[in-house]
């Protein structure tokens, strides 16, 4: 369980017909085919106000969708490992000013892959990237699925989807290819948290998942979140189609049985949405949850902020609609108007490529969560719960 306080819809503001309507759409999908199952969130003013599962945890066989479901969140990885990250700025062991090269030091002297009409020229970094950048996505990295540039097929070559390889290879292997933009010049979703889980790794002398379990994870009480899942959980594992119902190419997804070298912290992490609701909460809560202070309030205030400001171009970038920006792991909304969903200025927000999501509104004192093992339904239900969930909000 969540373990958090509850309350009803009514008593944190919101209608409790347009919340149970919620419900009711997802369960609608899942009756017609489109979604497997899933499993929504949503808490306000300190309390859960909805907590529901739908349709079934494997399509391919007949048990229902439990609320302790776990999921492969993909990059929801990212705001928990940049946590991580800022927890040691707190500490004095990291500056975002720091160059990446001084933790890694193939990142020190890199080269830029620059298109021209004789071919692709390589090109001397006009600076080396920083902490700040791989936090804000601006450290010139990518990744092999967002583009068919140069780079994209570099990426692809190297096998950095290999799960049996460490942090540390991972690094090794992005260190000797060349940016796919001058660092902080462009916004460009990419490996740069993998390459913090990396940093973090150095710093610490722990790998990942250990420095993870003991600075937030087991703190804040989320046993479920891991980078594999063990044997006596495995039938609490949620699964996509085996085919996706709109057709198209089928996301291979990877399989959260095996025990990977890889401790990815950009995308490698399991969890439950009562794990991350935890999370949320403590983040919404200003970085403190049971008498575990994980953050100061002064950081979040940072990590939410918006980092790329009118000096770094990400207008043409999808996952970064109008009137948002970027800050140190979430995508920040900035304008009340100019994006086509609901959010207030301040609310942010991440997703994970398997069909998961998330947004938390300080604002109105709420986040919510989408769990589902649906990839490529996940944009579609990103718009969607936006608009049921800010219509279920009167108060």
């Amino acid at each position: 369980m969540h373990g958090l306080p509850t309350a009803t819809p009514a008593d944190a503001g919101l209608c409790p017909e347009r919340t149970q309507h919620i419900v009711n759409l997802l369960q609608h999908d899942v009756d017609r085919g489109r979604l497997p199952g899933a499993h929504v969130l949503i808490a306000r003013r300190g309390h859960v106000v909805l907590d529901a599962a739908v349709g079934r945890r494997d399509p391919a066989q007949p048990e229902p969708l439990p609320t302790d479901a776990i999921y492969r969140i993909y990059s929801m990885t990212k705001p928990i490992v940049s946590v991580a990250a800022m927890r040691l700025v707190e500490q004095g062991r990291l500056q975002l000013s720091d160059p990446v090269g001084q933790y890694i030091p193939g990142f020190m002297r890199q080269q830029v892959a620059v298109p021209g009409p004789h071919g692709v020229a390589l090109v001397a970094a006009h600076r080396p990237s920083t902490v700040q950048d791989l936090l804000r996505h601006t450290a010139g990295l990518t990744y092999e699925f967002t583009g068919n540039g140069h780079v994209n097929a570099l990426y692809t070559q190297a096998d950095l989807i290999n799960r049996q390889i460490t942090n540390e290879q991972l690094c090794e292997r992005l260190a000797a290819l060349p940016l796919a933009h001058q660092p902080g010049s462009a916004w460009a979703y990419s490996r740069a948290t993998d390459v913090l889980g990396r940093v973090i790794e150095v710093i610490t002398g722990q790998g990942l998942a250990e420095h993870l379990q003991q600075t937030i994870l087991q703190r804040l009480g989320m046993h479920d979140t891991v980078f594999h899942v063990p044997a006596a959980q495995h039938h609490r594992i949620a699964e996509a189609f085996e085919h996706d119902p709109d057709g198209g190419v089928q996301m291979p997804m990877h399989d959260p049985r095996e025990i990977p070298k890889l401790e990815m912290g950009g995308g490698g992490l399991m969890s439950t949405a009562h794990d991350y609701a935890r999370f949320l909460q403590c983040l919404l809560n200003g970085g403190e949850l049971g008498g575990e202070r994980i953050l100061s309030p002064h950081t979040l205030a940072l990590m939410t902020a918006d980092h790329l400001g009118s000096t770094v171009p990400h207008a043409d970038n999808p996952l970064l609609p109008p009137g948002h920006g970027f800050g140190l792991g979430f995508a920040v909304r900035t304008a009340l108007g100019e994006a086509s969903v609901h959010g207030s200025v301040g609310t942010y927000h991440w997703s994970g490529i398997g069909g998961t999501h998330f947004f938390v509104d300080p604002a109105l004192e709420m986040f919510a969560i989408f769990m589902a093992q649906a990839p490529n339904q996940r944009i579609h239900y990103r718009g969607v719960m936006r608009g049921v969930v800010y219509g279920a909000v009167v108060g």
